[in-house]
Formats: C-alpha cells, sequence, structure tokens
C-alpha cells in the first residue's frame, strides 16, 4: 500500500513539472465543486503571476422603493341596510364608527332625519380613520318616481361636518333566479335569496291559475326574471317581474309582461296572449294562510255542522282587506254574526261578502275599483279570533270564490300587436329557460 501511495505521488509531481497551467485549471474546478466556489487558488507558477490585470469600473444606479403606507392615514370602509329602530348613535356603532360629533350631526340634520332614522332598508356606506372616527358617509334611496335614486353626502372637513345632496337616474338591471316548493312560496324563494316582493308579485301574478292557500304541492317549482333598480352598483330595490313559470301539481303555467305601443299600462299574458288579470282577484287579501274552505264545517260558536258559504282568511287585525273586482257598495255596517261587512255588487248578478272587519272604509253606494281597500281585518260578530269572511253570491247563490275568480272573463293582446307580442314572448321564454337553470348561491 505504502508503495502505490509513494507511486502515484512521483507520477503527480512529474506531471506537475510538464503541465504546471492544466494540473492548477483541475485543481481550480475541483475547488469550485467541492467548495461552492468560494475558494482561493495561490499561484505555483512565476507566469501565472505575471499576466496582465485590467480593472473595470461601472457606475451603478441603486433604485429606492418608497413606502407606500408610511404617509397615508389608514381608511375603514363599510356599508349596511338602516333599520327601523336605528337611531344616529346606533347606526354608526353598527358600522364600526365611535364618534359623538358625528352622531351629533345625523341627529339635527333634517334629512337624515327624514330619510335615515326610522326607516328601514336605507344603503348606507361610511369611511372611517384609524381612531373609527366619520370621514365620509353616503346614503342612497330610491325616489317615488321610480326612475331617479337621491345620493345623501355627509363629509368632514377642516370645521366640522358638511352634507349635500344628489339626484341621478337608477340604474334598470335584469337578475334571475328559481326554487321549489318544500312548505311555502315564502319559505322557497327565501333559499333562493329572492326578495318578498317578487315573491308577492308572483302570487298575484298567477292567483288566477293557482290557489296558492290550498294549492301548492311539495316539488311544485318556480322560475322567475325580474327587474333590479341599482345606484352606484348597489340594488336599492326590486322593480317589477318581466316574466315567470310556475310549475304546480305537474301544469306549467307562465307569464310575460307586455305593454301594448300607445297603451297606458301594460298586463301579464300567458304564452298565447291572453290576459293573466281576470275580472276577479283570487283572494280578497294578499297572498296569506287560509284557515277554512268552501265546504261543511263544525260551526265554533254554534257548536253545530253546516255549510261553511264562504273561506275563512287567518289575518293579523288591521290587514287590509280588497276588493276583488269592481263594483257598488251595495252595504257598508254591522249585520248580525257578520259583525262589521261590506257587500259589494258586481256585474251579472254577482255580489261578494267581507265579514268580521275592524274597521270600514267606504260608504254605501260608493263605487270601488279592482283591488280597492274596503277595510280592515276583525274580529267583530261571531268570531273567535281576527279573520276575514269572505263570500261570493250569484243571483243570492253562493259559489266557490276561487271558481268564480277562474272562470271570470280575460282579455287577448289586440290583432294589431299580436306579432310584437310573439316576438317578445319568444326572447322572454329564452330568459326563462335560463333563469330556470340557474344554480343559485346561497350564502351561509
Amino acid at each position: 500500500m505504502q508503495q502505490f501511495f509513494s507511486l502515484w505521488a512521483t507520477r503527480l509531481q512529474n506531471c506537475f513539472q510538464t503541465h504546471p497551467r492544466r494540473v492548477m485549471a483541475g485543481v481550480a474546478v475541483a475547488l469550485s465543486v467541492v467548495g461552492g466556489g468560494a475558494f482561493a487558488v495561490a499561484s505555483l507558477d512565476a507566469g501565472v503571476a505575471s499576466m496582465p490585470l485590467r480593472q473595470v469600473v461601472e457606475n451603478v444606479n441603486t433604485v429606492t422603493f418608497p413606502n407606500l403606507w408610511a404617509d397615508k392615514p389608514l381608511q375603514l370602509f363599510r356599508s349596511d341596510l338602516t333599520r327601523s329602530s336605528d337611531t344616529a348613535d346606533s347606526l354608526l356603532s353598527r358600522l364600526g364608527l365611535s364618534d359623538p360629533e358625528a352622531a351629533a350631526y345625523l341627529r339635527n340634520a333634517r334629512t337624515a332625519r327624514q330619510q335615515l332614522m326610522g326607516r328601514a332598508g336605507r344603503m348606507v356606506s361610511v369611511e372611517g380613520d384609524a381612531e373609527h372616527r366619520l370621514t365620509r358617509l353616503t346614503a342612497r334611496w330610491a325616489n317615488d318616481d321610480g326612475e331617479n335614486f337621491t345620493r345623501w353626502i355627509m363629509e368632514r372637513n377642516a370645521e366640522g361636518f358638511v352634507a349635500r345632496e344628489e339626484t341621478a337616474r337608477l340604474n334598470v338591471g335584469t337578475r334571475m333566479g328559481n326554487g321549489t316548493i318544500q312548505s311555502s312560496l315564502f319559505a322557497a324563494t327565501d333559499d333562493a335569496n329572492i326578495p318578498d316582493s317578487v315573491a308577492s308579485q308572483l302570487a298575484d301574478i298567477f292567483a288566477g291559475d293557482i290557489d296558492f292557500h290550498r294549492a301548492l304541492r311539495k316539488g311544485d317549482r318556480f322560475a322567475v326574471v325580474y327587474e333590479s333598480l341599482e345606484a352606484d352598483g348597489e340594488v336599492l330595490r326590486t322593480g317589477r317581474v318581466l316574466s315567470a313559470e310556475f310549475v304546480n301539481n305537474g301544469k306549467t303555467h307562465q307569464a310575460f309582461w307586455f305593454q301594448e305601443a300607445n297603451a297606458k299600462e301594460g298586463g301579464y299574458y300567458n304564452a298565447d296572449g291572453i290576459s293573466l288579470r281576470r275580472a276577479y282577484l283570487a283572494s280578497p287579501l294578499a297572498f296569506s294562510r287560509m284557515t277554512s274552505g268552501f265546504k261543511m264545517r263544525f260551526h265554533p260558536i254554534l257548536q253545530t255542522w253546516r255549510a261553511h258559504l264562504g273561506v275563512d282568511y287567518a289575518a293579523p287585525t288591521g290587514t287590509a282587506v280588497r276588493s276583488v273586482g269592481q263594483g257598488i257598495v251595495d252595504v257598508a255596517g254591522t249585520q248580525g254574526g257578520f259583525g262589521n261587512v261590506v257587500m259589494v255588487k258586481h256585474a251579472n248578478g254577482h255580489t261578494t261578502v267581507y265579514a268580521h272587519l275592524s274597521r270600514i272604509h267606504v260608504k254605501r253606494g260608493q263605487s270601488v275599483m279592482q283591488g280597492q281597500t274596503l277595510g280592515l281585518v276583525g274580529a267583530t260578530g261571531w268570531a273567535t279570533g281576527p279573520h276575514l269572511h269572505f263570500e261570493f253570491r250569484v243571483n243570492g247563490q253562493h259559489k266557490d270564490p276561487i271558481t268564480m275568480a277562474r272562470q271570470s272573463v280575460s282579455v287577448e293582446v289586440s290583432a294589431a300587436a299580436r306579432e310584437q307580442f310573439k316576438r317578445h314572448a319568444t326572447l322572454a321564454k329564452i330568459d326563462l329557460t335560463a333563469a330556470a337553470s340557474t344554480q343559485i348561491s346561497r350564502a351561509e
């Protein structure tokens, strides 16, 4: 072994003496691999030391990145809707601000008192500083004309707060949704994030074809396309339902909003151009729970089985009662077990009866329009609790109100507008198909 190392040492020495530069290069490469490039090589050859050296000097420009946040104050942003119970302090507190000066200004500002305090559903956005003081508040609400909105701005300046009011045009967008009935219409629209105002419109639109009090079935489906009234990118309220489809007990019902040229108002029509508005509304109340139908029942006061010749609607005292059709008030007063009652005479020997009212808002002989308020729900007369007893009579004979509403006459799109309606309905059906297939995102 000793002879082996002696032999290799002798060969290495001879090689270095014969090829010194090659040996130096090999050593440099080996050191660069083993030491990661951090090494120094001492010259073992006088020729290497005598090689000329060149110094290179270049100017290097350095870039300094400024601290973008060093001189910029922290700003906090938050939005929320006003509540009917709001005060200036509670509103600002819910928006993450603690600013007595701003609260005092809000309390004394006339517009804030009239449009924000005690009003639910107003959109309010605020900006605050790091100390949670208000720097800017913006409130928006839709105007009664349905076309414009008001923007009220309150800002802090060097002297305190100033406010200004602006009016701008609402942007009308389109939204769509769908749902499946599990328990009730409103529960289904809640699950689909569809506003209550749209659900109420659905019930009114299809009231002549679907008895929402008795005929809803689990598994019924609906799709709807409706207007969205927006301001500064925020939805202020919903507008009109543009088209809708409701599948009830396997039967499909469709509705399309259409307004003929030069007509004062539009209406809802089915795919055949027949108006969904009938001579009579299906219900004297807005959509509510019905407790007793047109049938025999055990009378809770007389304690006997007798024909129930009308329909009972459970509703809180004070709920508005509307006339189901145009007519003349024949009775407006107190009458036996009916308590406070209104009777309206319509065409063709038809009469409608509205009983147990807490208040009466019409007089005998007065003309009333379809949907006009006649009085308020109560519990007068033979009533165990607040509800409306409603009857429909034809030449003195009692009839099922729901059946009479469905059989009432409806009008069609005029011949001149029929082609326009067909084109409109074709496009609306495409939107309805998209609405029916839309996946609803639900906020947990």
